[in-house]
Formats: structure tokens, sequence, C-alpha cells
């Protein structure tokens, strides 16, 4: 595409650009996430939905592979400064260097991103599907970002941390090294099923050496092609990820103009405020020395945006910092949302009308218990998984054991206690529950941890099922109010014996603080004058009265639950005093007059940070973060730790397969701890397990499907031995000729099968000894490489093994399972659809998996009543499937 004539209508999603021929031509779809090392890349990602991303702004991403020379990089970046002009100032401009890509570039690419070595020729497509002339070895890395980069074919290459894949066109073979983790290895199998989908279009056979030892056949055949190893593996090469400490570090610098000289001058520190950024001037914002930031204020000079890139890349050499650091570019209204988390506070400076992802609406809306049942997108953003009517329980930690609290003074909480609150709920038909563990001041090590050891115990008891959040005095969320019905009092001293408060002085001063039985708490304060403010009621309880003081700036709301409250706390005389008209005794009891806060506060701007989901690992005792930019659920894998900032609140995610589950909510202190913009420490943090996801937690996704880990705990099922034990696979194959792409997998044990989530279940076999023989090579003497002779007997057995693969699975000689042979006959004649609609599980045909029975049909029936080939219904979301699954009876 020449850059100098009009380009195409730009729609929603992602769109990729290759240099050839100093010129711009597009990537076929079907090639998205293959990258050519000597050239260069435009990458636009346009949202469809702004509900589905972090608002309205398109990123514009510039990828340079690390053998590109300068013309490749010169049609690039011209192209991209083109894009960005018929695009308009709603763009985030990227800058990526090969194997160094922000988590936004990445997490456009599932299940992974391939380098691949060379150039693209001009008369070849871009990656060629259903080529299996091939003979290459992946090196494959990372965790939630995963990369596949072409290496030497040779056991050099090898080593104890990673995975490498022998791509040998008909067959693939992952080695997983002795020291990755079994999420590392699940997801680089995920990578290689998706080559396998994408370049051979399902025809080729996969193989996994887990243990070497358990996989002769397959070791036989790496040797074949690698030659014999002679001695041992390298050792794992250590992780150069970012820590959180060291994104901590932010530094923000003035970029002007002075004479023929650019001028860079340090500007501030952390915490940085929105303020220090002008709109007539340009800023760079160096974090940590991993990522540079420059914003372009919106009266900035033409030239100066446009000489953005280059004064970073000056910037960046002035520093001393690597080449591929990663730069972003921001404008003045369009601002990414990690770019506005560096700041303490960010208000929009665009109009007010402009919806940040579609949630501002939900800010002020008086609560409907039945809308947050049906949306959970309201039941997140006001924090409220119901009105708070559900069954309550509450223990206090005393002699660092819980006792529990007589239910009539279940709202009257100790600031020098700690309590574990078990709130109990029904939906969608399913019991649910939500333990507080509420903590008081000065709390000490051993005390914390007796909280959280008996919040174990309780969450062992009821299955676990308990979402645990983490409260601290003063910071408690709304529905913690609201469990309470405004009635909940915090008392300044120790509790006794079952919650009961010990000896307090004769005069005591409460301000009440809520409009209504859903948002009121009561703190008790020191009993001065000072503590008061015009705006709230406070409560005076001296020896002989009760005196309720209104403030000028109360409204009738506030006065209503404040009457409510005297009952709780005092049963003495009432009475009522308007600010100005204190009896002399009032003031007398506080201990004189003394000035208080009187002007009118303005309403609290409630922080509008677009939510960010991150995997969560640690690295020599530090937290590393991943993040996933654009997420959905898919995002969510049971081997993960996920922590997702909503910014008022911190949810950690736990895969029922995660194993650091004991790290989780110390990860959650050290993010909040480290976090450049100063957050609070109190910052409510919320374990989630999988299966066990509140409204609050769902409804910051795009779409949420209930029943994912249901149907994707059936399918795991067809597996040989415990799932988690992926530490004894040995080796796999897995045939589906024309059945869907497999993105993710659960690994078995010897054997196994692989099943996709939200995919049909493909027809399945094990390697026959047959076919097993048919790759073994014979050995040649030498330097125990395979010669000229040995690769023609492998193209051989290639093209004889292709023509068995299109044949089908004969009727002998192979090591198959009778229900997945039956399987296999029958999905190609298809079963009646009478056999599988309406029916039970018990009453299916031997061999049907109840979770995709409608796969059983003929091709012909599934189009006659879905209204859709089965490929088409497969690349539907997940809860689309299950939906019209259950209106036409396959569920």
């Amino acid at each position: 595409m020449d850059i100098s004539k009009g380009l195409p209508a730009i729609q929603g999603g992602l769109h990729i650009w290759i240099t050839e021929n100093q010129k711009m031509v597009p990537v076929p779809e079907g090639a998205y996430g293959n990258f050519f090392e000597e050239h260069c890349y435009v990458i636009l990602h346009v949202p469809q939905s702004p509900k589905a991303t972090r608002g309205a702004s398109s990123d514009l991403h510039y990828w340079i592979g690390k053998q590109a020379g300068a013309e490749a990089q010169g049609t690039a970046a011209a192209f991209q400064q083109h894009l960005q002009e018929e695009l308009g100032g709603q763009t985030v401009l990227h800058r990526e260097a090969q194997a160094h890509e922000s988590d936004c570039f990445c997490s456009y690419f599932r299940p992974g991103i391939i380098y691949r070595k060379g150039g693209l020729a001009s008369d070849l497509k871009h990656v060629e599907t259903n080529f299996f002339n091939i003979q290459r070895l992946l090196h494959i890395k990372g965790r939630k970002h995963v990369s596949a980069t072409e290496v030497e074919l040779s056991w050099n290459s090898f080593n104890k941390g990673d995975i490498f894949l022998l791509d040998l066109g008909k067959m693939m073979i992952q080695w997983n090294g002795p020291k990755t983790s079994i999420s590392e290895k699940a997801r680089g199998l995920a990578l290689t099923y998706s080559l396998r989908d994408r370049e051979r279009g399902g025809r080729a056979q996969i193989g996994v050496v887990d243990d070497e030892a358990k996989a002769p056949d397959l070791m036989q055949i790496m040797e074949a092609v690698l030659g014999r190893r002679v001695g041992s593996l390298r050792a794992a090469t250590p992780s150069k990820d970012i820590n959180q400490l060291q994104k901590a570090s932010v530094r923000l610098y003035h970029v002007y103009e002075k004479g023929k000289d650019l001028v860079v001058v340090e500007l501030a520190t952390p915490p940085l405020t929105q303020d220090l950024l002008q709109e007539e001037d340009v800023y760079i914002l160096d974090q940590g020395g991993f990522k540079i930031y420059v914003w372009q204020g919106r009266m900035s000079s033409l030239q100066e945006r446009q000489a953005a890139f280059s004064r970073a890349v000056g910037f960046i050499q002035a520093k001393g910092y690597p080449t591929y650091t990663n730069v972003e570019v921001v404008n003045d209204g369009a601002e990414s949302a990690a770019f506005k988390q560096l700041f303490r506070t960010w208000s929009e400076k665009r109009s007010r009308n402009q919806k940040l992802g579609g949630r501002d609406k939900l800010i002020h809306v008086k609560l409907d218990v039945g809308k947050l049942h049906t949306q959970p997108e309201l039941a997140a953003q006001l924090r409220m998984v119901d009105d708070g009517s559900g069954k309550v329980e509450v223990w206090c930690m005393e002699d660092l054991r819980r006792q529990p609290v007589d239910p009539k003074r279940h709202g009257q909480l100790y600031a020098g206690n700690y309590y574990l609150v078990l709130y109990t709920y029904q939906r969608l038909g399913r019991v649910q529950y939500i333990l507080y563990l509420w903590q008081g001041r000065q709390a000490t090590a051993d005390e914390i941890k007796a909280l959280n050891s008996n919040a174990k115990e309780l969450d062992v008891m009821y299955g676990g099922a308990l979402v645990q959040e983490h409260v601290t005095m003063g910071s408690e969320p709304p529905h913690f109010l609201a469990i309470f019905q405004g009635q909940l009092v915090i008392f300044q001293e120790r509790a006794g014996h079952h919650g009961k408060g010990q000896s307090a002085s004769t005069t005591r001063l409460f301000h009440v603080q809520g409009t209504d039985s859903q948002n009121t708490k009561t703190m008790e304060v020191p009993a001065r004058a000072s503590s008061l403010n015009s705006n709230d009621i406070f409560l005076l309880v001296t020896a002989g009265v009760c005196y309720l003081w209104f403030g000028k700036g109360c409204n009738g709301d506030q006065r209503e639950m404040a009457r409510v409250v005297v009952t709780v706390i005092s049963k003495k005389n009432e009475e009522t005093v308007l600010e100005g008209q204190e009896p002399p005794h009032f003031w007398e009891a506080l201990g004189g007059r003394a000035p208080y806060p009187s002007k009118k506060r303005l309403p609290e701007e409630v922080p509008r940070f677009q939510p960010r989901l991150f995997e969560c690992s640690s690295q020599m005792g530090c937290l590393v973060l991943a993040e996933v930019v654009f997420f959905s659920q898919e995002d969510l894998d049971k081997y993960d730790i996920m922590l997702l900032d909503t910014w008022q609140e911190i949810f950690l995610w736990l895969g029922e397969a995660a194993s650091e589950w004991k790290e989780a909510v110390a990860w959650g202190q050290e993010y909040l701890k480290t976090h450049p913009a100063g957050r609070s420490p109190a910052t409510p943090i919320v374990l989630v397990k999988q299966g066990h996801e509140p409204p609050t937690f769902t409804g910051w996704f795009f779409t949420w499907d209930p029943y994912k880990w249901t149907s994707h705990l059936s399918d795991t099922k067809v597996v040989e031995g415990s799932p988690a034990a992926a530490s004894t696979i040995s080796e796999i194959t897995a045939v589906s000729p024309g059945a869907p792409s497999l993105p993710h997998s659960d690994l078995g044990s010897d054997r196994m099968v692989l099943m996709g989530r939200g995919s049909a279940r493909p027809c399945l076999r094990l390697l026959s000894g047959q076919e097993v023989n048919n790759f073994r090579l014979s050995r040649w003497p030498g330097n125990g490489r395979t010669g000229a002779v040995a690769l023609q007997a492998l193209k051989g057995s290639q093209d004889s093994s292709e023509n068995e693969l299109m044949r089908g699975p004969k009727s002998g000689g192979t090591r198959t399972s009778s229900s997945v042979s039956s399987t296999s006959a029958t999905i190609n004649g298809g079963l009646r659809r009478e056999q599988l609609m309406h029916q039970a599980a018990e009453d299916l045909p031997e061999g049907v998996d109840p979770a995709r029975r409608e796969f059983y049909l003929s091709d012909s029936d599934f189009q006659d009543i879905f209204g859709k080939s089965k490929e088409e219904f497969y690349s539907m979301a997940t809860w689309r499937q299950q939906q019209e699954k259950k209106q036409l009876g396959f569920f």
C-alpha cells in the first residue's frame, strides 16, 4: 500500500501491515501473530465496543524486527504517522521492539507470538497454510504472554527452564524443560496447537516429552533429527521481568526547545499530580527505565507532536537505557489507563458526556435489588452483590480464637478488635458467601495471622466457597455497611468477652455519616469540639443526656438515619441541638469551644479509572505482574493468580490449579505499597476463587459465562489419571481433521487427550505403535547428526502419515479406548437428533459427552437445527453457545 494514497475504511478490531519493497502491505488475518525479524510492522487496534476496552482511544503500534534495516524502519514510521493523521488525536502511539513488546501489544495475540527468521519473499504468502515441508526448532517462553522464537536446530539451543517445539511438518514434538511449571507447559501446548491449526490446517500429530525416560519413541525421533545429545543441558536462563518495585520509580520531565537546543528538565517524583501537565507543553515520564511515556498537550505545536518519538529515542540514549525500551506517546484527553494510574488522582478534562468505558452513568443510581441480580455491571460499579438482606454471622477474635457475637450486637464493632463477618445470599439459584475479615487499628502480627487462620478454617468448612474480603477500619465497602442496615457503630475501646465493650469514659462523641440504611456508619471520635463538622451529624453522650447535634449542612435523610443510630448507642434522654444553638453544657462536655470545619463539603468525586487485569508471579521474592490490556473471561486460566484493580478494590482471582494461594493477599498488599500513585494500604483486598465469582467481580468483564468452569471441568474428565498430575506426562497425540481450534489444555498422566475451552470435542486418538515406528529413523555414525538420507526418509514417512491422517483411524493397530473409537465413528455419520435433543445425561448413547452433545449431529442436521455450521457456532462466545443450546434442547 502506497502511503500517499488514501486508506481504506478502518473498521473496529485488529489491522496489521508489513513492510515490503518500501511499501506497506496488509497482512492476512490468518497470519496474525507471525512476525518476520527482517521486517517492520504497523499494528492498529480500533475498539469495537468502548465497554470492552479502556475507552474510545485506538492503539497504533510501530514494531521493529531485530534484523530490520533502516529503509524498512523509515517506511513503517512514515506509514504510522500517516495513519495517526487520518485517525486524529484519539490514538495512543507505541514503539515496540522484537522480544520486548508492551503488555498492550502482547494482549492482542492469543495464545502467543511467533518470531520467524529472515524476511518475507514477495512471491510467497505471509504464512503458508498446510505447509508440511518444514524442519525447525522453536524456543517457547513466557507466562501470560507467550512467544516462540526460531533457533538453531541443535541440542545446543535447549535449556532446562524453557519449552522447545521440534516442528517436522506432519509431526510436532513439544519438549518441556525439567524446570518448567505446569502453567508454562499448558500455555506452550496451547501455542503448539494454535500453530498446528493455523499452519497445518489441523493435520499434524502432536507429541509431548515431559519426561524423557517415559517417552523413548519421541526421543528417538528427536535424536534422529538433532543427533545424539552430548553432555548435560544448560541451566535455565534467569528471567529479566520487571518487578513492581522497579515500576514504582517514576520521574516526570519537562521537554522544551531553547534556541536550537532541546532541554529536558526533571520536574517531579511520586506522588505525581495531574496539574503538573500543562496543555501547552510536552512531557516525558520515565517509569523505572523500562518504559517511556511522552505526553503531548492539546495546545502543543504540530512540530513538537511530530518529534515525539525522536525525542523519546534521544532521551533513551542520553539515559543509557537499552535501545529496545518501550515508548508510548499519549495525547491530552486520550491517555491510556496505564498512564493515568501513575498519578495520584485523575479527572477527565474532556466533556462530562464522554463516558469512560460507559460506566460513569452508573455511579448515581438508586439501588434496585432486581437490577443487581440481572446486571452484574451495576453490581460491580456500586460494589453491591445485593441489598444486604441476607444472613449475617459475626465472630470476634479473642485470645487468637473466634468467638460468636450475640446477633443483638452484630453491628457493634470495636476498634481494638478483629472480626469475621460471614454473609450468605442467593444468586442464580445458588447459595453464595462473602467472608469479611475486618481489622481494627494497631494489629499485631499474631492477631493478623490468627484472623487469616480462622478464615481458612471457615473456608474449609464451607467447601472452599467463601469469597474473602480484607477490610480495614474506616475503609469499609458499601456492601459491608448495607448488611448492618445503617446500624454499624465502631467504638474506640477494645471489646471484652463476646464483643461486649469494656469500661469507657463518661463523655463520648460519635460521628454519623450516611443517608440511608445501605450506606450509613457511625464511628466514635475524640470527644472535643475540633472533631465536629458542619456537614454532618454528631452524637454527644454525657452522664445525664445524649445530644443529637445537627450541622447546618446536613439534610433530612441524614437526620432520619441519625435518629435510628441513637437507639443503638444510648438509652439516655435525647436532646436535639442545632448548630449555633448549643447549650453551655454541650461545650463544657467537649472541653470548651474550638474551631472545626464549617465550609460546605463538595460531593466527593468517585475515581473513574479503567479496571486493569494482571497475572501475578514472584521473582526473587518480588512481585511481577503481566497486564492483559483488553481482558475477558478467557484470560482467566486455572493455573493463574490474577489481580483485578478496580481502584476502589483489589480482587485476587485464584485459579483452581494455582500453586501460590498463600501469597495472594501479600501480593495484593505489595501491589498497593509499590504503586506509583501512592495508593491507600487500606484499600479492600478480595480473594475470589474460580467458580465462586461474585457479581462485583464478574461485572467488570464485558461478558461472563457462569457455566464456563462447569463445562470445562466436564471436558477434562476424558484424560487418563488426574488432570493435576502434569509431571508424569510422557507423550500425546491428538488428531482432529476439520475440528475447531484448541486454545487451551489440561494435562493428564502418561497419555492424554487435549480439550479446548468452549469448543467442540475433536476426534481424538493416541499415537499408535505403527505410527511411532514410521517416525523412527536410523542413527548414522559420525557426529550424531542426521544426514541427507535420514531427512529423505523422514520426508517419506511424513507423506505416508498424511495419507493415513486423511483416511482416518484404522480399525486395528491403534491404542484407542473403545469410547473414543465409538465417538470417531458416530461423528462421521452423525447421531439422530432425537437421540441427543431433550435427553437426560444418562439416556445419551454411550461415549457421548453431555456437555457437547450437539457436536454428534451430522453437519446437515446441525445446519438445519442451529441455522449455522459447526465452525460458525464454535467461533461464537461460550455464553452465546450455551444460550442457543438451552433454547434448542441440547443442554
